[in-house]
């Protein structure tokens, strides 16, 4: 069940959100044009049935597919006033920390960390020089919980990528900018299913036994289920909103209770 989405909440408001083609970030798109605002992003194809958003094919792994996307959303949008960095993911193969090789290591952090240093780079002046903006990166639980065969290089990047995010908080807070991590556990998109047909492959084993393999890895989800990708939206929508003025610096996990501690 969708919640209630006030259509006037972001009137007026541009919001770029990376890697809105599929999942949750496709779900953090749809959440933000419901409430108003006016939307960007990228991928690097664009799917058939995207509408009601401004779109660009490129590549952010790279500094030239960054450098694109930001002179994009400035000409198209004039500014940005949320900036939502949902792209990441695991690449790496399965079989612990011996067969992750130096490439292996550069694409991971290429994908999970570097593009939302880029485009922070290009993009807070502009919310600094107005004194208001605020700026969402979407990180993992993984950077408490890394899973050893198979993402060792993955949570690694995403730890770098949260405690940037805090050190950033603390320099552009006073500044009017306000800087969140959300750090979904596992969410059922696309790219979860890839992982698990892909550790199905190295492993030998069947789809079945791979999702239980993560599952008992993670030390079970108390939910009974992986998050939404629209239930991850929401949350990222909220600390983007007015409604969370006051929250800054912070990191909000929505796991179904997979990590065990407070």
């Amino acid at each position: 069940m969708r919640p209630h989405s006030d259509p006037a909440e972001f009137e007026g408001q541009r919001v770029l959100v990376t890697a809105g083609s599929k999942g949750a970030g496709r779900a953090t798109v749809q959440r933000f044009l419901e409430a108003g605002a006016r939307v960007m992003t990228a991928a690097r194809r664009r799917p058939e049935d995207l509408a009601g958003v401004e779109f660009l094919e490129a590549d952010l792994t790279s500094a030239d597919g960054t450098r694109a996307l930001a002179d994009a959303a400035m000409e198209r949008l004039g500014r940005i006033d949320a900036l939502v960095h949902v792209l990441g993911g695991s690449t790496g193969p399965g079989g612990g920390f011996a067969v992750l090789t130096e490439d292996h290591w550069r694409a991971e952090l290429d994908l999970n960390l570097m593009p939302a240093v880029r485009l922070d780079r290009l993009l807070l002046p502009q919310m600094i020089d107005r004194g208001s903006g605020v700026v969402i990166h979407v990180a993992s639980i993984q950077r408490r919980l890394p899973l050893p065969d198979s993402t060792t290089a993955y949570a690694a990047a995403k730890a770098a990528l949260t405690t940037y995010s805090k050190a950033l908080s603390k320099e552009v807070g006073p500044k009017g900018v306000r800087v969140n991590v959300v750090s979904p556990g596992w969410i059922y998109t696309e790219a979860a299913d890839a992982l698990v047909q892909r550790l199905a492959a190295s492993s030998g084993g069947t789809p079945e036994t791979a999702r239980q393999a993560i599952l008992e890895a993670l030390g079970g989800i108390p939910l009974g289920r992986p998050a939404r990708p629209e239930e991850v939206a929401e949350l990222i929508v909220f600390l983007a909103s007015g409604r969370a003025s006051a929250i800054h610096g912070g990191e909000y996990v929505i796991d179904g209770g997979t990590i065990p501690t407070v």
